[in-house]
């Protein structure tokens, strides 16, 4: 059997695979983060909160309403999507020109409330939520075995993140978004409505955890409790990549996903931690990120 520096090499790339589905989890969580915080200057906090109720309306619409995976994949990113527009209508509109710091409180504290509020609800106890038929199963890859629906989890995190950042780099709707945001008061003037596109903005970042969300079901225990370790983890990959980059998000999500897979290869008690040793590393040497700009 071949070994790399000792290990076997169908383990080695078995963790590598896992940790491109955990990357495409990350990447699709921080792409979400970036969008919000490179358009409206928003540290969303409640971003977790989003990317939990999107697997908890997935839960929820196929246990009470026998909605199935697909529909769920639609309907339940609209919702999220939908609550976000309320959130940023109600709470986040008179923030835009306060200090980074009452956002961040703000949506911290919104966080918790969301998330007690479905805890009172539905427990804190996991629900499992089945792989759909078409994707049970696994591929042959050669060197091993890989879940048919793992395999689906990393094609369509990286359609998505790949799709947003064409949308906002290389489109006339993308450079309109970013105009709003360098000079609203400019942009207005040519007859764009800046605040409908800032509420589509934070509508669309709150989808995108929701459509995460639906993703991670199958793959979890679904729970209100789901996002904790998540956030914290993504925030870090944010800070990495470079606050408000959006193909910084993606390439970061993607190589820390698969760096922790390699750590739990070779040294697994580093596994929960290596994230964040890279974190301080980064910002000892460049404070703004690895694709960050200076401001």
């Amino acid at each position: 059997m071949t070994e790399i520096f000792g290990i076997p090499l169908a383990a080695l790339m078995g963790q590598l695979m896992l940790g491109l589905v955990n990357g495409s989890f990350y990447a699709l969580m921080s792409l979400g983060l970036a969008v919000i915080f490179g358009m409206l200057q928003i540290i969303n906090f409640a971003h977790g909160a989003m990317y939990m109720m999107g697997a908890m309306f997935a839960w929820i619409a196929f246990v009470h309403l026998g909605v199935g995976y697909w529909w769920s994949l639609l309907l339940v990113p609209a919702a999220v999507g939908a609550i976000g527009i309320v959130i940023e209508r109600s709470l986040l509109k008179w923030i835009y020109k306060l200090d980074h710091l009452y956002g961040l409180l703000l949506t911290f504290g919104l966080a918790l409330i969301i998330t007690g509020g479905f805890r009172y609800v539905f427990g804190s106890s996991g629900q499992p939520y089945s792989i759909p038929p078409a994707l049970a199963g696994a591929v042959d890859l050669g060197f091993m075995f890989m879940p048919k629906y793992r395999l689906w989890v990393i094609v369509a995190s990286l359609f998505v993140c790949l799709f947003t950042w064409y949308m906002i780099e290389k489109t006339r709707l993308g450079a309109y978004l970013r105009a709003a945001t360098e000079n609203p008061a400019l942009t207005q003037a040519f007859g764009i409505n800046v605040p409908v596109m800032v509420m589509l903005t934070y509508a669309f970042g709150s989808a995108l955890a929701g459509f995460a969300g639906v993703l991670a079901a199958p793959t979890t225990q679904v729970s209100p409790l789901m996002s904790s370790n998540m956030i914290i983890t993504v925030f870090a990959v944010v800070v990495i990549g470079g606050m408000g980059s959006i193909m910084g998000s993606i390439i970061t999500g993607l190589g820390l996903g698969v760096l922790e897979g390699l750590t739990k290869v070779f040294y697994a008690q580093a596994s929960s931690t290596v994230i964040f040793v890279v974190m301080v590393i980064v910002l000892m040497f460049r404070p703004t990120g690895l694709f960050g700009k200076e401001n």
